[in-house]
């Protein structure tokens, strides 16, 4: 994939493409090589944007007044 600006969703469906092609087994070894080292990259770019996601996801809570509060996404 180029350099451009690339959504998750294209990501992850390019790296779906790239698992297809490397299962297949059809592949060179240099072409799977390739492929493999582009499907690093993209689990890296989705990676990242789950993160950034993640940091902007907000929850909003009630507290006793019974008024909502909006509080940071925390896992636990």
């Amino acid at each position: 994939m180029s350099e451009k600006k690339v959504s998750f969703e294209e990501a992850l469906a390019r790296l779906e493409e790239i698992v297809r092609e490397l299962e297949s087994g059809k592949a060179t070894l240099d072409r799977s090589l390739e492929a493999f080292e582009e499907g690093i990259g993209l689990v890296k770019l989705c990676g990242a944007r789950l993160d950034e996601a993640e940091q902007k996801v907000t929850v909003l809570l009630k507290n006793s007044e019974g008024d909502y509060e909006e509080k940071p996404f925390d896992e636990n």
